[in-house]
């Protein structure tokens, strides 16, 4: 009976800690796609340094867009976050954008971590609870002998 519950037991862990892991992969997947968004923006200020003006689409909600035209390249709002943004130049943009793509990057390696970690753990629960199982199905054999 014993063996029952510490098996149970170790099953809620498993199931608690593969739940973690889910939700630290939908955040591994955020940190992702927001160095992608700081990557694509890096390269559409490579596109558009030096010119006068640019063609472009310019959203306008709910997933639509208008053709519009950018008639100054020479300066760029860029988030700092908490909902702030400030004007920069190309340079000053990259660099602010450089910060940034480190900082996901960190977050992404703790991330990362944070799952290779839950998966060694669910790894060391799931041995125990089949040595548990296999003590036990050892045990119901040689009782019914």
């Amino acid at each position: 009976m014993e063996d029952q519950q510490r098996l149970n037991s170790l099953l809620n862990e498993i199931n608690t800690y593969r739940q973690q892991a889910e939700l630290i992969q939908q955040q591994i997947e955020m940190i992702q796609a927001s160095i992608s968004e700081v990557d694509a923006l890096f390269n559409t200020l490579e596109d558009i340094e030096g010119k006068e003006s640019v063609e472009a689409f310019v959203p306008v909600g709910a997933g639509s867009f208008i053709k519009g035209e950018l008639k100054s390249t020479d300066e760029i709002i860029v988030s700092i976050g908490s909902g702030i943004a400030i004007k920069k130049d190309a340079d000053g943009a990259r660099e602010i954008l450089t910060g940034q793509k480190e900082d996901l990057k960190d977050s992404l390696d703790k991330m990362l971590a944070n799952l290779q970690q839950c998966s060694d753990i669910v790894g060391s629960l799931q041995a125990q609870a089949e040595q548990i199982a296999a003590a036990a199905q050892g045990n119901m054999t040689q009782t019914m002998r």
